[in-house]
């Protein structure tokens, strides 16, 4: 096995190690050359966790994605048509791209690009940055082989960020937000070279070229980064955030807000359901000291979709059930909080717990994640396998549901009182000794 492989299976949880299972098996019956590249292997390499899975292969990668689906039951969330891309959500919440290899060409800054099939080497080179642009092969008979065309593994050493041509913040603009949002996650530097020309880009005013449904992808992107405040600081700090909204800066820009919002974010479990979740409460702090027409001008640069807007404009009146069911007089054990909270939406959890101002709702949440969630963890295999009926069947998940609430509401038990330890009583003096004779013994005792 190649200690690249055996990296990536260590870094990779079980659900993700069996989509990259399921989509080399599509991809050997499809009889074309699939690798791992991108986001992925830069982080497996970096040593941080891997997020999403990007997948590459060298022909019709469509096809392989479709045939991806059929095989596991996943669904598509998106297309893109143009680079002949296609992103796949798996049962297990596991997310992977699945793209085909491919050469882009601009005839100009900003503009759409020219999308040719290309060998994997050729895709590597005309990646952004030297981090992304390394791939894995997950071929029979090559697996394991690491192609780095552009060097990209010394940067990731060097912890360093380097742009993979002259041109590429002119062919593509949107790099320049890539860049910072990169640069606060991964706590990197940006290569001297690099600097130049992200100047020379900045000084051509290329920014301005960015489409806005680009601004509207790179907000959701921000949403689900670990520390958004700190990309949004830095954005602000490179006059790039106005891009978005020029109200967004000075004490309009409500970084406390979402300073909490991202403290919030981290009692939710590490996944993609709840990531995606994020943007809806996430644009709700980001405007909250907006005007109604300053929102209206952030909607219209970013030109976000109805299906983008609902889960921010609509969340306050959605997720007002969940605070009202939390405060009800009802609510009086562990079982019935659980209760609630698992049947709510993640956004609708994210949202309260940035909005609600009521004490009881707030810990009932907090509990519920620090407290329930770690206690059902311990339960055993074996005590699960006492739950009668078949596992999916009505009876079974009563059953299981009764369990729960057992294994929550039964009181602690209290540790033993120890025995108290008998003192031998004290030796009164002899009667012989005089007064002062006796005072000086007890004086040494206590002493």
């Amino acid at each position: 096995m190649s200690d690249y492989v055996y990296m990536l299976e260590s870094h990779l949880s079980p659900d993700q190690n069996r989509v990259v299972e399921d989509v080399q098996q599509a991809a050997a019956q499809s009889n074309v050359n699939l690798f791992l590249t991108g986001g992925a292997m830069r982080d497996m390499l970096a040593g941080l966790r891997i997020r999403d899975l990007d997948f590459v292969v060298e022909g019709a990668a469509l096809k392989v994605a479709k045939a991806i689906c059929e095989r596991t039951g996943a669904r598509t969330v998106s297309v893109d048509e143009i680079r002949k891309s296609a992103e796949l959500l798996f049962a297990s919440g596991v997310t992977a791209q699945v793209a085909m290899s491919r050469q882009e060409k601009y005839s100009r800054a900003g503009g759409r690009p020219q999308v040719t099939p290309a060998t994997i080497q050729e895709d590597l080179r005309g990646r952004d940055f030297t981090c992304n642009a390394i791939a894995l092969s997950l071929n029979k008979a090559s697996r394991g082989l690491l192609l780095d065309p552009m060097n990209g593994l010394a940067d990731i050493e060097r912890h360093e960020l380097r742009a993979t041509g002259t041109y590429g913040f002119y062919d593509d603009p949107s790099r320049l937000l890539r860049l910072i949002r990169f640069r606060v996650r991964l706590q990197f530097t940006i290569e001297e070279r690099t600097q130049m020309q992200v100047a020379n880009a900045r000084e051509a005013e290329v920014e301005k070229l960015i489409p806005p449904r680009t601004l509207a992808e790179e907000l959701k992107r921000i949403s689900m980064e670990d520390n958004p405040s700190a990309i949004l600081t830095a954005l602000e700090e490179a006059g790039l955030l106005a891009l978005f909204s020029p109200a967004l800066t000075g004490p309009k820009l409500n970084l406390a807000g979402i300073q909490r919002f991202e403290k919030n974010s981290k009692l939710l479990p590490e996944d993609s359901a709840s990531r995606t979740a994020r943007f809806g409460p996430f644009l709700y702090a980001l405007t909250e000291k907006l005007s109604p027409k300053e929102k209206q001008a952030l909607i219209k640069a970013t030109e976000m979709t109805k299906a983008e807007l609902e889960p921010w404009q609509k969340i306050e009146a959605r997720a007002k059930k969940l605070e009202t069911s939390l405060r009800a007089a009802r609510v009086k054990k562990a079982s019935h909080v659980y209760q609630i909270m698992t049947a709510a939406q993640p956004d609708e959890i994210l949202f309260q717990l940035y909005h609600s101002t009521f004490k009881p709702v707030q810990e009932r949440m907090r509990n519920y994640y620090q407290k329930y969630l770690p206690l059902l963890q311990e339960i055993t295999p074996e005590e699960w396998a006492t739950i009668e009926g078949k596992p999916g069947t009505p009876k079974y998940n009563k059953a299981r549901d009764t369990f729960i609430a057992v294994r929550l509401d039964r009181k602690p038990k209290k540790p033993p009182v120890p025995e108290p330890v008998p003192t031998a009583p004290a030796t009164p003096p002899p009667t012989n000794w005089s007064p002062a004779e006796a005072a000086a013994a007890r004086r040494g005792r206590q002493g």
